[in-house]
């Protein structure tokens, strides 16, 4: 069974991915609200009836801005550390359910995934989505790249992977020193450079897909990381994730990928995957 994957945004002003087959579906991240995921969702002619769970990889508000609306609204369960939850003050008690690091969690027939990562927030974790022979991970907010985040990259048919800041941009920007050392001190965000290093190196012959996420607006341009992964790139198709709308749905199978476009979808969405 193949997935279907899309970044209905990304980036400091609203984080949140979509993962699912042709029966169900998960959000990694509610960083949008209730109103406009369901906007951006319909004009990629995708259906929240299946999404069945939402899965918060922590507390920052970037990440759960429309958790409480949108796990109220359709009733689906949040899953999140207890650390985290703590930081999710709207979340309604009865919606949340806990997991352990590195526990596997069944929905439907996708398989979630959770390990720990390096970042300032109560209980950080990113995710990988299995279904069948079919992988995809969700890794943003990265202080720095560690073994398990390696481990679990080269796993991957398709992945998300965060590539926020360009070292001299954010050495010459306007950010203060403290916020500067903050992003890059190793539980801040991954570099170009960092990311870079991850794909090159320990990308699996089988990848596909790399939607390059969490792109920081000041220290950062789409057209420099676009053309930095690509000469990596080989046969691998590189997208870059907006932080002002939705990406394409990409279709994932493990032998082959076709890129699905939905009718609906902006001509400004389509067009991000080519910078």
């Amino acid at each position: 069974m193949s997935l279907f994957i899309t970044s209905l945004n990304s980036g400091s002003n609203g984080n949140c991915y979509y993962i699912g087959n042709e029966n169900e579906a998960v959000l990694v991240d509610a960083g949008l609200s209730c109103r406009e995921t369901e906007k951006r969702m319909r004009r990629l002619d995708l259906n929240m009836k299946k999404v069945k769970a939402i899965f918060v990889s922590h507390e920052h508000t970037d990440h759960v801005r429309g958790l409480a609306g949108i796990s109220s609204k359709y009733q689906l369960p949040v899953y999140v550390t207890n650390s985290t939850r703590t930081g999710c003050y709207h979340l309604k008690q009865e919606s949340a359910i806990h997991f352990e690091p590195r526990e596997t969690i069944s929905v439907g027939s996708l398989q979630v995934t959770s390990f720990p990562k390096f970042h300032d927030a109560a209980d950080p974790h990113s995710f990988i989505i299995s279904c069948n022979d079919v992988t995809v991970g969700v890794f943003t907010d990265l202080g720095r790249p560690c073994a398990e985040l390696i481990k679990h990259f080269k796993k991957c048919h398709a992945a998300f992977l965060e590539a926020n800041y360009d070292e001299e941009m954010l050495q010459n920007g306007r950010y203060p020193h403290f916020l500067k050392n903050r992003i890059r001190g190793g539980e801040g965000h991954l570099s170009n450079k960092q990311a870079l290093e991850v794909f090159s190196e320990h990308r699996p012959a089988f990848m596909s897909h790399l939607l390059l996420a969490h792109l920081s607006a000041d220290n950062n341009s789409p057209e420099l990381v676009h053309r930095l992964f690509s000469e990596k790139a080989g046969h691998v198709q590189v997208t870059v994730a907006s932080r002002y709308e939705e990406t394409p749905v990409f279709y994932i199978t493990a032998n082959q990928v076709n890129t699905v476009v939905r009718k609906k979808a902006l001509a400004g969405a389509a067009q991000m995957s080519m910078f």
